[in-house]
């Protein structure tokens, strides 16, 4: 196995080992205020998503293992609120902002859904600010190795309720996350 083969199994147990471990018993930590920049190149923070549902995830566009699947299914995630009528904003927190311009998020995001309206990705902040704000907010790992172009991540989905309180988070291997998303969203959302 190559170096870089070595390093993306790696990467990818760690990811799976963070995704085991749910910190949230129903009522994790109050999301902090934030205001990032969009694909769109505009303000996008905590004041947006006052009193709104929300999920949120940590992405990147240079990841060659979970992010793909992981934004797929969250584009499904999506399509099944938007039929369920269910106004949820969904936030992807770019975790390699240095190489994720707004530009970049874009063009990824349209690979995955032809809807933005309510699907933000984020960027503009300095790497270690991601790092600490992933710990200190959603209690999940983010690190960007020094000499690597991947970033280690949780492969967790998180809901957020009206108040900013995390309230639960899904892994995105599991084979039921849709259905289990949608019930969660709907205890919050009516």
């Amino acid at each position: 196995m190559s170096k870089k083969g070595k390093f993306v199994f790696v990467l990818l147990l760690a990811a799976i080992g963070l995704a085991a471990c749910s910190p949230f018993q129903k009522q994790g930590p109050v999301v902090d205020n934030f205001t990032f920049i969009n694909q769109h190149n505009e303000e996008f923070g905590l004041e947006q998503l006052e009193g709104k549902v929300w999920i949120a995830d940590f992405i990147f566009t240079n990841c060659e293992t979970i992010c793909p699947p992981m934004t797929a299914k969250l584009a499904a995630v999506q399509k099944e609120l938007k039929a369920k009528g269910l106004d949820i904003e969904i936030v992807s927190f770019s975790v390699d902002p240095e190489v994720d311009t707004p530009e970049r998020l874009n063009d990824y995001l349209a690979k995955f859904t032809d809807d933005d309206s309510n699907w933000n990705l984020l960027t503009g902040y300095p790497q270690e600010r991601i790092e600490t704000f992933a710990l200190d907010e959603f209690e999940t790992l983010v690190n960007k190795p020094s000499g690597s172009d991947q970033v280690l991540h949780g492969v967790n989905f998180y809901i957020i309720d009206q108040d900013g309180a995390v309230v639960n988070e899904f892994s995105f291997t599991d084979p039921e996350l849709i259905d289990k998303m949608v019930e969660e969203i709907e205890k919050y959302a009516s």
